[in-house]
């Protein structure tokens, strides 16, 4: 469409009025003959008023009614009927006489319905001498125009969007809406919901309509597709009439060509009909979509945003609790505990909806009083609640009990992993054969015997066929699977499996995808979320990790003991790669309460590993020993499986590192070394862990040390082979081989090679610069400033700290920077990062004894 604006009276319009106008402007004498169509609302009157101004300032008498039959009309006068559609068959013959002379200029105005023979008769004449306009809805930019000469409101596209959204561009409610929100003198911020006022202006138009007609908006207002048969049905009418009853509507600029209402007319209808009768219509539209077996979600939403939910049926209550189960466990949960207060007994579902939801402590209550009450059926899917939420909170063993209890296979799938998560061989064979609980071969039921084949595999078989088992598993959950209640999901499983090869870009694949999907509902989102955090961390993105962190608890809700073992550790892993001791400091309380409330399990070996490196670094790791002990026990009641003793070695490692153990270091290394066979992952570690050992007595071989940190880089240790390269380069004396590693260093920190502004590292460094570091080290001042640098505070502040000038500490600062012979302050504090990290040991410029053993 072409819009046009008339400035005059503030007219917005399309082509083919706007050529009218302009035509009868330039000669208002001449023929014509014009039939405008258009519903209420849409700005029929409006342009008859405008014709008839035009007329009347060129001197032209303008009749506004129909003649009679047989009253005289003279041919200079224009004759201009609005709502021809309401005139009796005489009066339109009148007008059609007028028409036939084809002496008399004649407009006639009508909605699409009620349309009778003779007004069609009349139409067609119209047309066939003249033209015929039908009037629409305003596009968008017709709104913009019309907003734009509302000096109060101009054209912000946000109001723009908003004031097209809610009226759908009908010029009537357009008006109305701008009109009102000039007078409430809208702020700048967005606009949210209409003004009262406005919706009031809806009134007249409403009251007017027809019982059957108001009661047809309230039924589109609740929401739904809703048949004509339906309609009949709640109208009691037939299909004809209620095509009737629709076509007036359409007619009357209420209901849009779609069918549908237009937000602002809903916020009408609902707010200003008889609440009786509003009630009376939602109420039987439920009981008839329920009848039909169609969805009935939709209506009680409608039902709820009144205040009419205790109105609904107790049945539709529940069939509404079913159908939001999927997409909104919470809601579910609401609903099902309005039908129980109605009167409907608690069931497994509303226990089901209640854990997806998140609210463990509703779906263990709801289970356990379901054991002990309720029928077998619904018995045993209480016990699958419980069992779930127990694994959640880290009662793995009574969850087990309760999963082998229900029978299912599913069940005995998930009582399978838990065996193996807390090392109980008798509780992780294979189940009896056959299906005692009936289950079918569902996606859900394959999804969980291939989880426990991949948990299987993790401790008795390959790295491989695990990992491909439980990525099938969590594929398996992605088209159905945001009901499914699980104790861990698969991808969390195959992530886990994952970083545990190394294999990191897989575990982010599918946690991607199980998030995408909603597999197990907002009671796995966290975790899922959690490990992507815990990607980031490994892989020294702290920054994101900790984004990524904050977006966990968004909800409000608080973690439950699994979720909160993995936040602390990641809070905790964050800080250390900060070298952010004060952070650690503060952390370390609420870690260990996260590892007191969480008993230790097979899966949660990787938070309490990052813990005891954090230990070691605060010098209390022996308040996390008796929970390592047990980690090793678990192990060793399963065999100690390569898969997941190695990350707890490598953990170990630099733990005892920070705490200058080197025979307990040399024993974790030994451990690497004899499971280097089992994956390439455990090569790697086992092969960086000797490097490390080695550098720490004085022994660098920067082509090994080098080789060993890109090996802990491509497995995802992005931090870690930084850290290795980083470490030999301050300990060798080989002033190439100093350089060549921190090269090394800043590109697995992923800064370019160099970092000098183009200079090669054998060219652009002096001798001195490059020997300096290894030489002398950093001061114990040094130290000091680089701690108190790398906590964020000001040259100002530290000086203040330490009792020196802030000039000193720049001073320092510069002269850091150059021993260290970085080239920016960015490289300067990765470093220093570094070299802080381990200064917590004392082990910088003091080589461990040699070993004793290999």
């Amino acid at each position: 469409m072409i819009m046009n604006d008339i400035a005059e009276t503030g007219l917005t319009l399309d082509r083919g009025p706007q050529v009218l106008l302009d035509t009868v402007g330039q000669d208002p004498t001449g023929p014509l003959s014009v039939g405008i169509a258009g519903p209420g609302g849409h700005g029929k009157t409006a342009l008859l008023t405008e014709l008839a101004r035009v007329h009347q300032r060129a001197g032209i008498t303008v009749r506004t009614t129909a003649p009679e039959p047989g009253e005289p009309v003279d041919a200079d006068t224009l004759v201009l009927v609005d709502d021809a559609h309401l005139l009796d068959d005489a009066r339109i013959e009148v007008l059609q006489g007028l028409a036939a002379t084809r002496r008399h200029r004649l407009v006639v105005a009508h909605r699409p319905w009620p349309r009778s023979a003779a007004l069609s008769e009349l139409v067609d004449a119209l047309r066939r001498d003249g033209q015929a306009l039908l009037l629409t809805p305003f596009t968008r930019e017709q709104t913009a125009a019309y907003l734009a000469s509302t000096p109060e409101l101009g054209s912000r596209d946000d109001l723009v969007d908003f004031v097209h959204t809610q009226t759908c561009g009908v010029p009537r409610d357009v008006e109305r809406l701008a009109r009102g929100l000039a007078a409430a003198e809208t702020p700048t911020g967005a606009v949210v919901d209409p003004p009262r006022s406005v919706v009031g202006e809806f009134g007249p138009d409403l009251d007017v309509q027809p019982d059957a007609v108001r009661r047809l908006l309230l039924a589109v207002a609740a929401g739904g597709t809703l048949p004509v048969s339906m309609l009949g049905a709640l109208l009691g009418r037939e299909p004809a009439a209620v095509d009737d009853l629709i076509a007036t509507t359409r007619a009357a600029g209420l209901l849009g060509a779609d069918g549908r209402l237009a937000p602002i007319v809903r916020r009408a209808v609902t707010t200003l009909s008889a609440t009786t009768e509003r009630t009376a219509v939602w109420r039987r539209l439920t009981e008839l979509q329920l009848a039909r077996g169609g969805a009935v979600l939709p209506l009680v939403r409608s039902l709820l945003a009144v205040g009419a939910l205790g109105d609904c049926p107790v049945p539709t209550l529940a069939a509404a609790a079913n159908e939001a189960l999927a997409d909104e466990p919470a809601f579910a949960a609401d609903l099902f505990a309005a039908a129980t207060a109605a009167g409907r007994p608690a069931s497994a579902e509303q226990a089901l909806a209640a854990a997806l939801a998140g609210h463990l402590d509703d779906a263990l209550r709801l289970a356990d009083r379901l054991l002990s009450t309720a029928t077998p059926p619904d018995r045993r899917e209480a016990a699958v609640v419980a069992a779930t939420a127990l694994a959640h909170r880290g009662h793995v063993g009574r969850s087990v009990e309760l999963y082998r209890w229900s029978g299912s296979a599913s069940a005995l799938a998930f009582a399978t992993v838990g065996g193996f998560a807390t090392g109980d061989l008798s509780a992780a064979a294979d189940p009896p054969a056959g299906d005692p609980g009936g289950e079918p071969p569902t996606l859900r039921a394959s999804a969980a015997r291939l989880m426990a084949t991949g948990v299987r595999d993790s401790v008795t078989g390959s790295p491989t066929a695990a990992l491909s088992a439980l990525v099938q598993a969590a594929a398996l959950l992605e088209p159905d699977g945001r009901a499914a209640l699980l104790p861990d999901s698969p991808a969390a499983l195959a992530a886990l499996t994952a970083v545990h090869c190394g294999e990191l870009e897989i575990a982010e694949q599918v946690l991607h995808r199980a998030l995408a999907a909603g597999v197990g509902g907002p009671l796995m989102a966290r975790r899922h979320r959690l490990l992507q955090a815990w990607i980031l961390m490994v892989r020294g993105e702290t920054h994101a990790a900790a984004e990524r962190l904050a977006t966990v608890t968004l909800d409000g809700r608080p973690l439950e003991s699994r979720d909160l073992l993995f936040a602390a550790a990641i809070r905790m892993g964050v800080s250390r790669r900060n070298s952010d001791l004060g952070a650690l400091k503060r952390g370390w309380g609420q870690a260990l309460e996260a590892v007191v409330r969480h008993p230790v399990d097979l899966f949660t070996l990787l938070p309490l590993g990052e813990l005891a490196i954090a230990g070691a670094r605060l010098g209390d790791l022996a308040r996390l020993e008796p929970y390592l002990l047990q980690g090793r026990a678990l192990l060793g009641r399963l065999g100690d499986p390569p898969l997941w003793s190695v990350p707890l070695h490598w953990s170990g490692l630099h733990a005892a590192i920070l705490t200058a153990e080197p025979a307990v270091a040399d024993e974790h290394v030994a451990a690497l070394l004899a499971a280097a066979g089992h994956s390439r992952y455990a090569a790697v570690v086992a092969a960086a862990a000797e490097s490390w050992v080695e550098v720490l007595r004085g022994v660098v071989d920067p082509t090994r040390v080098e080789a060993a940190a890109r090996g802990l880089h491509d497995t995802g240790l992005c931090w870690d082979g930084a850290r290795l390269a980083g470490q030999a380069a301050i300990r060798t004396a080989d002033r190439r081989a100093m350089t060549t590693l921190l090269e090394c260093a800043r590109a697995l920190q992923g800064r370019p090679p160099g970092g000098h502004g183009g200079q090669t590292p054998t060219t652009g460094a002096s001798p001195a610069r490059a020997a300096g570091p290894t030489q002398q080290g950093l001061s114990d001042r040094e130290y000091e400033v680089a701690e108190l640098v790398l906590a964020g505070l000001t040259y100002r502040e530290i000086g203040d700290r330490l009792f020196i000038s802030a000039k000193t500490v720049e001073h320092h600062v510069a002269r850091m920077r150059h021993r260290l012979n970085c080239a920016n302050r960015t490289e300067l504090l990765a470093l220093l990062r570094t070299i802080v990290a381990d200064r917590a040991s004392d082990t910088a410029g003091q080589p461990w004894p040699q070993r004793t053993t290999r």
